[in-house]
């Protein structure tokens, strides 16, 4: 009994992931990147887990939201630009969906 590997289509699957890793990561950070820009700094509060995790103290969370409010105010775009890099950011998380997407069509439909 041989196995043979189709080298080409190893490949070809290789790439397409790599691609897709790229563009789902690249579209994701540059939509951070313009989302803080815009001066709308995400704060995320931490869940309350069991202790098997550890997370951050209510003093520490009030001490990250004010930082980002702090940076937010400190922003030296214009209203307008603020719109236009929130609009952008808008544009790349969604960017990042359709790759998202259109890797789970690609999956299900089988071309």
């Amino acid at each position: 009994m041989s196995v043979t590997i189709d080298w080409l289509a190893f490949a070809e699957v290789f790439v397409a992931a790599l691609l897709a890793a790229l563009l789902v990561v690249g579209f994701y950070a540059i939509g951070l990147r313009l989302l803080v820009r815009a001066g709308r700094v995400p704060v995320v509060v931490p869940a309350a887990f069991t202790d098997a995790i550890t997370v951050i103290s209510p003093k520490e969370a009030k001490r990250a939201a004010k930082a980002a409010e702090k940076a937010a105010r400190k922003s030296p775009l214009t209203e307008g630009q603020k719109r236009l890099a929130f609009a952008g950011a808008v544009a790349s998380f969604g960017m990042s969906g359709v790759a998202v997407l259109a890797g789970l069509v690609l999956i299900v439909i089988g071309l």
